[in-house]
């Protein structure tokens, strides 16, 4: 009997993702399934994270400064340092007030349960258009 999955990031993008790379052949059905996986519980585990910082600050809602804090402290996520360097730190901040919208995420009781959601559209379009753009960029290299 098979066993069916349930994922929450959607596999058959996924798997045209990994296409996109002209060095990935075919891809075995197992894979993408297991990258799906990796990303629930990576998510998860940032997520977790974070809830712990946001705790630690006496804080109702999650937001962008403490998913920085976690990213620049639990050295398991020193990959994403770059990614979160031109987030604003409100403790760094001392003459101009944060914008309400770029630092209030989501309340707390509601984290865990949007923590594995799959990304809004224009993530998707964005990260989309993100791998062509790179793909057209190597190929012109490849042409001079």
């Amino acid at each position: 009997m098979k066993k069916k999955y349930k994922t929450k990031f959607p596999v058959a993008r996924i798997k045209k993702i990994m296409q996109l790379d002209e060095d990935v052949g075919k891809v075995a059905q197992a894979t993408p399934i297991l990258i799906s996986k990796a990303l629930e519980l990576f998510m998860q585990s940032l997520i977790d994270q974070a809830c712990q910082e946001t705790r630690t600050r006496n804080a109702k809602r999650l937001s962008a400064a403490h998913l920085k804090k976690t990213i620049e402290t639990v050295e398991q996520f020193d990959f994403l340092k770059e990614v979160v360097a031109n987030v604003p730190d409100p403790s760094a901040m001392t003459t101009a007030p944060l914008v309400a919208s770029d630092t209030a995420v989501t309340p707390m009781e509601d984290v865990k349960e949007e923590a594995v959601t799959r990304p809004s559209r224009s993530r998707k379009a964005k990260t989309a258009a993100k791998v062509k753009q790179e793909a057209k960029e190597e190929e012109d290299e490849e042409d001079e």
